[in-house]
């Protein structure tokens, strides 16, 4: 197999990339930057240089469900981008609620960026989620239940939907992991677990690259 290893920032996978090295993995390391616009950018330059058998991205997430621990690690199986849209009259619309997209105008199905490549989901036993990708992170207690309410999100990250999106248009496998290191609007960060999210998340992608 041949990988590519995705993330926001570099300390999120050290201890992959350090696995990679060692092992001599045949594997290929983009950190791409925090939010779409530079994973966007990145990626996709990365993909139109070389074929990979399967793009990973691991990072670090807020997660909306209480009932998943800090420190798990998840699957996200489909996406959405949870703030491009209008606010009008207190509701917030989307780019479906608006017209402007059909719900199966590709790559979207029923309205999220699915991750359809049942080996990739199959190769770790994790959860299965849905997430939502934002420009801002958020705080404030009716967005947070505007996104479960509205999108069934459990994960929130900055980049995950730029990962679906681009390789389900190159038509390339991709699977994106996720470590919950806090709960979405929680900003004492002292109650953060983020260490023990790197760890967990790190021996998640080890797995898959060390198969």
């Amino acid at each position: 197999m041949n990988y590519l290893l995705v993330a926001a920032t570099p300390f999120e996978i050290a201890p992959a990339v350090d696995f990679i090295k060692k092992e001599k993995i045949k594997a290929d390391v983009l950190i791409a930057g925090i939010g779409m616009l530079a994973t966007a950018y990145h990626l996709t330059r990365k993909l139109a240089e070389k074929k990979y058998d399967l793009v990973i991205q691991a990072g670090i997430a807020g997660c909306f469900d209480k009932d998943f621990q800090l420190g798990d690690v998840v699957i996200v199986k489909d996406e959405i981008v949870g703030d491009l849209g209008v606010k009008e009259n207190k509701e917030y619309k989307d780019l479906f609620d608006m017209n402007f997209l059909k719900p199966n105008d590709f790559p979207y199905s029923s309205k999220v960026l699915k991750n359809k490549n049942k080996e990739a989901l199959k190769l770790l036993k994790l959860p299965k989620v849905s997430g939502v990708t934002v420009n801002q992170i958020t705080t404030a207690k009716p967005v947070i239940d505007l996104y479960v309410r509205k999108y069934n999100a459990v994960v929130e990250s900055m980049e995950g939907a730029a990962l679906h999106y681009i390789c389900s248009q190159e038509k390339t496998p991709f699977l994106q992991l996720r470590s919950i290191s806090n709960y979405v609007g929680e900003r004492n960060k002292s109650k953060w677990k983020i260490k023990d999210a790197i760890v967990n998340l790190n021996e998640q992608v080890i797995k898959v690259v060390g198969c």
